[in-house]
């Protein structure tokens, strides 16, 4: 970025104002045009299957020009029409053409580009997790609000008709009481290494790229993709993973007690880097409990193995009730009665999140998972992430949603930012 495009974000981030286009809701068989912004991996995948439902990318937005020169022509052959291409988020905001952006960046941008999105007047389709941390969270959540927008967050089993009766299931009362929830992530995570500090790609902005995260040398271990294993940019597996399992979790938590009664009162995280010597900062081997005073909730990571995985499934969650068991996962469910014999199942029939967020932008419905559904969900991560910090349980008060008068876990409810990347003001 330019010194005279960097005063330009700084002055719109601290509180210049955008023209908020707001269209009204658009016919069923019109084109939403999106904006895709950060168009690697998981960004990439979302913009073709939102053309396979009927949407257009005008615009691919990213730091890194050899990424846009790369996926340019997969998004044109998905929807004959060649995208535009450039570094600058700004110009997507004052694009009038464009109904809706995409944000698949790293983590540590969500909140700037989500707020500024909002007060754009544009739709929004926001990468899991939603934020950095808690009060992020209720910042975009506000902004979503209060600008009237649509946001729907990439946690996409929200999508899914098994997934969501099996929440129902659970609610019905039909596995008795249900004392304990588990969420699992079972992979193999192979090392990063430790390669020295280098210079950044000609093709890319790198201070563009750190953004609101602190000043650091370049490294390739801290850019593309790897940028996940490390606390500046990311959430933790918690956030990268846990967040699907954990979603589907508290999903049935909802069901039986609604959302306002979805967050846990203590939370004990036990972990670290057990098996790694490399450049990760984060834990390959964690177990999260989250207690809600009559039900337990747990997550486990294993980053080192995904053989023999627990209950069958690499990926999961469990509820365990009672009168029975119900095992999902993203091939489908099935209920094992306490005697041990099957029960009834249920096979996965697709999930169609880009659709939904599609379909939404066009009737102003709340898409399956609303911001404040995918809010909650990123609070569990963010939860467990702050008990591992301080390497000893917090207890929560889900109804402030503070730790009381916990002063460092209340520290860590907010974060500071870079500040030539002040957090905007909406």
């Amino acid at each position: 970025m330019d010194t005279s495009s960097r005063r330009t974000f700084v002055k719109t981030a601290a509180g210049g104002a955008f023209l908020n286009w707001s269209p009204a809701a658009k016919g069923a068989n019109e084109k939403v045009t999106l904006a895709l912004v950060g168009a690697r991996n998981q960004g990439r995948g979302v913009a073709k299957r939102a053309i396979q439902a009927g949407a257009q990318v005008k615009t691919i937005c990213d730091i890194d020009e050899a990424i846009i020169q790369k996926v340019s022509p997969e998004i044109e052959g998905a929807q004959n029409r060649h995208p535009a291409g450039i570094r600058e988020y700004r110009k997507v905001l004052d694009d009038k053409d464009i109904d809706a952006v995409i944000i698949a960046t790293p983590d540590h941008w969500h909140t700037h580009m989500a707020l500024l999105a909002c007060q754009a007047g544009k739709d929004v389709y926001v990468e899991k997790p939603l934020s950095q941390t808690i009060e992020e969270g209720h910042l975009i959540r506000d902004a979503a609000r209060k600008y009237n927008r649509v946001m729907q967050v990439g946690t996409q089993r929200r999508s899914g008709e098994h997934f969501r009766e099996a929440a129902k299931y659970v609610a019905s009362g039909k596995l008795g009481k249900v004392c304990l929830i588990k969420a699992w992530m079972c992979q193999v995570r192979e090392s990063i290494g430790n390669p020295p500090n280098g210079t950044p790609p000609a093709t890319a902005d790198y201070d563009m790229w750190l953004g609101p995260a602190p000043k650091r040398p370049f490294n390739p271990n801290r850019f593309h993709y790897n940028w996940r294993f490390f606390w500046d940019y990311g959430n933790s597996e918690l956030g990268n993973q846990g967040v699907h399992m954990l979603d589907v979790a508290v999903w049935a938590i909802q069901e039986m007690r609604g959302l306002e009664n979805s967050l846990p009162k203590r939370i004990s995280s036990n972990g670290g880097i057990y098996w790694l010597d490399d450049a990760k900062e984060v834990p390959d081997t964690q177990v999260v409990t989250y207690d809600y005073g009559d039900l337990l909730l747990s997550w486990e990571l294993r980053s080192f193995a995904r053989h023999h995985p627990i209950e069958g499934s690499t990926a999961a969650t469990g509820y365990y009730g009672t009168e029975g068991t119900l095992i999902l996962d993203g091939n489908g469910w099935r209920v094992y009665a306490k005697d041990g014999s099957p029960g009834p199942q249920m096979k996965s029939t697709g999930m169609f999140h880009e659709k939904n967020f599609l379909e939404c932008v066009k009737s102003r419905q709340k898409p399956h998972s609303d911001v404040e559904i995918g809010r909650l969900s990123t609070t569990l991560c963010h939860l467990g992430n702050i008990s591992h910090h301080l390497g000893r349980d917090v207890r929560f008060d889900p109804k402030t949603e503070t730790f009381g008068d916990d002063a460092k876990a209340n520290a860590l409810l907010k974060k500071t930012y870079r500040a030539s990347y002040p957090r905007p003001k909406v």
